[in-house]
């Protein structure tokens, strides 16, 4: 679609700010895509009562299979919301996808995938090759066009989040 049909509205003004209204109308649709995609396979594989968050924290802690805190968990993800992640953290162990693990001399604590974890994350790695990773490596140039994308978007999260910061300092007009 050409972009004279939105050049009136009040997120795309001119050309610098259509190009970026629509860049992050594309990361929501594509958010929304992974969302269905991520509650798809987790019905297949039998985590359909995860949601979303808990879902993603739940790979988070099977990366690299070391066991991490929920700071360290809410670092890798970019979420300042520790309260809201400690629940989700709570229902993993109370599915039994998750152990808590006090560190020794310490009072903090870690979290580490269990073997039923293990099996089901397993098993939606082997449905994510099967089905989409399959998919991706068919389009041209895709691990040169998704490692640029993949640089972008660390990019803009860094300017989302200065400007989150600079916002915060301003007041409303009297």
């Amino acid at each position: 679609m050409e972009p004279t049909y939105y050049r009136n509205w009040h997120l795309a003004k001119d050309e610098t700010e259509f190009k970026v209204t629509e860049l992050e109308f594309a990361v929501l649709r594509v958010l929304e895509a992974f969302a269905r995609w991520v509650a798809s396979v987790d019905e297949m594989v039998g985590l359909s009562e995860l949601k979303h968050g808990e879902h993603v924290i739940l790979h988070v802690i099977r990366m690299q299979n070391r066991p991490k805190s929920g700071a360290t968990i809410a670092r890798l993800l970019n979420r300042d919301d520790l309260p809201n992640i400690q629940y989700s953290l709570r229902k993993l162990e109370a599915s039994g996808l998750i152990e808590k693990l006090k560190e020794s001399g310490t009072k903090n604590y870690t979290y580490t995938i269990t073997k039923l974890g293990e099996t089901l994350t397993n098993e939606y790695s082997r449905l994510r090759s099967e089905i989409l990773i399959r998919k991706l490596r068919g389009l041209s140039e895709f691990e040169a066009r998704v490692e640029d994308a993949t640089d972008l978007l660390s990019i803009l999260t860094g300017i989302y989040e200065e400007s989150a910061r600079a916002s915060a300092t301003l007041n409303r007009a009297p």
